[in-house]
Formats: structure tokens, C-alpha cells, sequence
């Protein structure tokens, strides 16, 4: 019986060890975050002059901005470090979430076009067209205390005029908006870059129609 019950306990720790083992090797997969669903539409600014079709290319970036982290700054220890939360992922790289925002927001007043679909519009139509060529340069979680953040975007944007003999400079801008974080974390990070991707919206919007472009 003795012999017996020694198989048994080894057999039961035997168990034990390859379930830990198991528990241990398993990966933990890190939260996704996108920027959610858009806000209520506002009520229609009626601003003259025809809503010309706006084309909007690809974001550029470079360096962290190229991958998926969540980026963090905490401005009251060192601001000159780029951080990254440890289990926090972007659904994409931060140029394509903000230039997917961009165009749902901006396309509620105007068409916003792919590069592909602008030469077809282009040549189909002969409509004039408005190119917005943008480069991300701050994307990030900044923390001005430990319990008081906020989320900033930067962003250039630089506006041109499709003619037959090229682009012609419009106008450029340099946009820096934020948003305040509703908690010190990374989903209170990524809804204050979400604000303040909406307020970068809006501005860009209205430089539009400053520079009476009005696409």
C-alpha cells in the first residue's frame, strides 16, 4: 500500500508541476485600444462656398510613432523620455488611427479621398482638388504629476492645389492640441489622445476654411 501511494502523490505532484509550468509559460496578451466610436455629430457650421473634395494620404512618422505602443511622458521627473506601458498596444500604429479619425471627422463636411481615388476623380470629372499632406509628431501620454496627465497631439499640416502643372502650395500649420486623462493609466491616456485627435479635427477644419480653400 505504501508503494502504492507513493506512485500516487508522485503522479499528483507530477500534476501539479506541469500546471504551474503551464500557468507560468502562458502568455499575457496585452490590451488593445483603438479610438472608439465618433461623438455626436454638432449641429452644421453653414459656411460658404462649395465643399470641395479633400484628399488625405497617408500619415508620416518616424521613430516610436511607427509602431503600436501607447507612448508616455512623465513631465515632472524627465520629459526628454519616450516611455511605452508594458501591456498596452495601439490596434495600429498611431499614423493610421489618427489619419482614419481624421477622415471619418472631417469627411462629415466634405469628401475625403484616397490618393488612388483622387487621380480617378481627377480624370473623371475634371473637380478640383485640395491635397493635405500631414506628419505626426507627438502622440503621447504626459503626465504633469503623477495624478494629473493629459494626452497631446502635434502635427503638421501642409496644404496644396492640385493643377495640371503640379501641386501649388496653399498654406502649412502646425497644430498642438491635448486632452485631458480621466485616470492615470493607459486607458486614460489613450481617451485623452482620442480628444485630442478630435480638437485637431476641428482646427484643421476651420484652417481650412481660413485659407478659403473651403474643400
Amino acid at each position: 500500500m505504501s508503494r502504492v501511494l507513493r506512485l500516487a502523490l508522485a503522479a499528483v505532484s507530477l500534476a501539479l508541476l506541469a500546471g504551474c509550468a503551464a500557468v507560468v509559460d502562458r502568455p499575457v496578451r496585452p490590451s488593445l485600444f483603438d479610438m472608439g466610436p465618433l461623438p455626436p455629430l454638432s449641429p452644421p457650421i453653414d459656411r460658404p462656398g462649395p465643399r470641395l473634395a479633400l484628399v488625405l494620404p497617408e500619415i508620416e512618422a518616424s521613430g516610436a510613432l511607427e509602431g503600436s505602443a501607447v507612448l508616455y511622458r512623465l513631465g515632472y521627473a524627465d520629459d526628454h523620455q519616450l516611455r511605452a506601458y508594458a501591456q498596452s498596444r495601439w490596434s495600429a500604429p498611431p499614423p493610421q488611427l489618427v489619419r482614419q479619425r481624421l477622415r471619418q471627422q472631417l469627411g462629415r463636411e466634405r469628401p475625403v479621398l484616397n490618393l488612388d481615388e483622387s487621380a480617378t476623380l481627377a480624370r473623371e470629372s475634371g473637380q478640383p482638388l485640395y491635397l493635405l499632406r500631414m506628419e505626426l509628431e507627438e502622440f503621447a501620454h504626459v503626465f504633469d504629476s503623477p495624478a494629473a496627465s493629459r494626452g497631446v497631439i502635434r502635427l503638421r499640416a501642409t496644404l496644396f492645389a492640385s493643377t495640371p502643372a503640379g501641386e501649388r502650395l496653399l498654406g502649412q500649420r502646425s497644430i498642438a492640441v491635448q486632452g485631458v486623462a480621466p485616470s492615470q493609466d493607459a486607458s486614460g491616456g489613450v481617451r485623452a489622445l482620442t480628444e485630442a485627435t478630435d480638437a485637431a479635427a476641428a482646427d484643421i477644419s476651420q484652417w481650412l476654411v481660413q485659407t478659403r480653400a473651403t474643400p
